[in-house]
C-alpha cells in the first residue's frame, strides 16, 4: 500500500534514496509517486508548484502518459 505524504520538504529529502519518481499530471493537480526500495510514497500538489518541486528531486524522473 502506498503512503501519502503531505510535507514537500520530507518528500524531496526522501528522493535521494528513491529509485525513481513518477509524475502523473491530472486535471486538478499533479501526483508524484516516489518508489523507494521498501515503499511507494505519493504526494498530491497543485499544478503551479509541481515544476518547482520536480526540479528539486534527486532521482530519475519518469512522466506518465495521460489517460
Amino acid at each position: 500500500m502506498p503512503s501519502e505524504i503531505t510535507d514537500v520538504e520530507k518528500f524531496v529529502s526522501m528522493s535521494a534514496k528513491a529509485k525513481e519518481c513518477q509524475v502523473k499530471r491530472l486535471k486538478d493537480g499533479v501526483k508524484l509517486k516516489l518508489r523507494t526500495p521498501s515503499q511507494l510514497y505519493t504526494l498530491k500538489i497543485e499544478t503551479v508548484r509541481a515544476d518547482e518541486i520536480i526540479k528539486k528531486l534527486q532521482c530519475t524522473i519518469k512522466e506518465e502518459e495521460k489517460e
